[in-house]
């Protein structure tokens, strides 16, 4: 995949695997840019027929943005760990315990919408965001019709899903006091019986610019 800029400019690539070993599935999702920076996400979840976070590693460094991420969730011990380094380059952890959803589902929500049919009803799940410590938020998923696009000569169909994130409470009236509420995000899924997520629109980690990333060769027009 490629992501570009609002002006429709190649900022980043993107790069995807994916390691299954039994019910337990890993992912690693990092984005890297052309000025350096990096956005790289790794997540584990079991499927025993529910999907169960199990672990979630996102980390965010370089001048695209404005503030480095290095935040992880264990979620059978509901402990989230912030890394941050200091002025004199020394590397400072701290933990806390949270009390975690059983649908938390930090950095695997394109595979729930994978695994959804596109008339599904409008659903939610909570999200740790990765500020003052770690921050519990609901995301509403809702579909939204279908989109035509292009690819490799063919006009093909895809589900768009928005995803909205729901602060509430102290959090969102300080997001919004400091405009920082972030953004819907939009992602685009072929169905079909290999489905897969063709484009998504919107911020990394819910913050900084809108990009548009998206497999190569595939053309979604205006």
């Amino acid at each position: 995949m490629v992501a570009r800029s609002e002006t429709g400019k190649i900022i980043a690539r993107v790069e995807f695997t994916e390691d299954v070993q039994g019910d337990d599935v890993t992912m690693r999702l990092t984005y890297r840019f052309v000025d350096g920076s990096i956005d790289d996400e790794t997540t584990t979840y079991t499927q025993q027929g529910t999907f169960r976070l199990v672990r979630n590693h996102h980390i965010q460094q370089g001048p695209f943005f404005a503030k480095p991420i290095d935040f992880a969730v264990e979620a059978a011990t509901g402990t989230a760990t912030t890394r941050t380094t200091d002025k004199n380059g020394k590397i400072q952890v701290e933990s806390e315990h949270i009390d975690l959803p059983d649908d938390l589902a930090n950095g695997f929500v394109g595979t729930l919408l994978l695994n959804v049919s596109p008339n599904t009803a409008p659903f939610r799940a909570g999200i740790l965001a990765p500020v003052f410590g770690g921050r519990l938020i609901r995301i509403l998923v809702s579909p939204q019709g279908e989109q035509p696009f292009q690819r490799a000569g063919q006009t093909l169909k895809a589900t768009v899903f928005r995803i909205h994130p729901e602060l509430g409470g102290i959090l969102g009236t300080i997001a919004t006091l400091l405009g920082l509420q972030p953004k819907d995000v939009m992602v685009w899924v072929l169905e079909g019986e290999t489905p897969a997520v063709m484009r998504v629109v919107g911020q990394l980690g819910g913050s900084g610019p809108v990009l548009s990333s998206e497999l190569e060769g595939t053309g979604f027009g205006k």
